[in-house]
């Protein structure tokens, strides 16, 4: 693997069992992406979109092939060592936002310091929200908050540890079209400014285009890089 690359992934496919049957949800898919890229997975539902970011972060494992994260073949590791490593370098925003209700935004952001047992910096926690223009709302709880304020924190959440990499699914999918716009372009503004590789998982071809590169997945399968 090549020094510049973070991630890599060789002939991965995956599947799962039902009671009447074997699904497959990826099959041989191969792909690299290098340190700082902005990366666009795009397809229809159903297209096995979710699923190859959870592979690409450590969530899941293939059923068969070799998924590469920072020069450690993680298919081989079992599930502390992963989340140990996510823990460490990965950020990700999701479509539900998923804070936790009973702690602040401030805390919110705060969180994956405290799961790491490492020393509370609240000043850069601050300062993320005053990015994301939460300052004032750091006091909050998540259900005094829109829908486009949670994402807000969920980004500033993502970047508390200046991440190497940030995973992204669809994260403007519950908001509407003014408010998704905003969370975009802090989207950007962050990944730019701390220089993460972003791995971006969206149905919208429009915001596709703003990566450096778009893979289309169709049943499956890789079909455009």
């Amino acid at each position: 693997m090549k020094v510049s690359s973070v991630i890599k992934v060789s002939s991965v496919s995956k599947s799962v069992k039902t009671e009447a049957e074997v699904v497959t949800i990826l099959q041989d898919v191969s792909l690299e992406i290098e340190l700082g890229e902005r990366i666009a997975i795009i397809g229809v539902s159903g297209a096995g979109k979710s699923t190859l970011m959870s592979l690409l972060a450590g969530l899941d494992c293939p059923s068969s092939g070799d998924v590469y994260l920072f020069d450690h073949c993680i298919s081989d590791w079992d599930d502390d060592q992963r989340a140990q490593l996510r823990a460490q370098s990965v950020g990700f925003v999701f479509q539900q936002f998923l804070l936790v209700p009973s702690l602040s935004a401030l805390e919110n952001v705060l969180l994956p310091l405290l799961i790491q047992q490492k020393t509370e910096n609240t000043q850069r926690a601050l300062q993320l929200l005053e990015q994301v223009g939460l300052k004032d709302r750091a006091h909050h709880l998540p259900n005094q908050l829109s829908g486009g304020e949670q994402q807000r924190v969920a980004l500033a959440r993502a970047f508390m540890i200046q991440p190497q990499v940030l995973f992204a699914d669809e994260p403007t999918g519950n908001l509407d079209q003014q408010t998704a716009s905003t969370v975009i372009e802090l989207l950007f503004a962050l990944n730019e400014q701390y220089g993460t590789t972003l791995v971006l998982v969206t149905h919208d071809e429009t915001l596709a285009s703003r990566c450096d590169r778009v893979l289309v997945l169709n049943q499956g399968r890789v079909v455009v890089q």
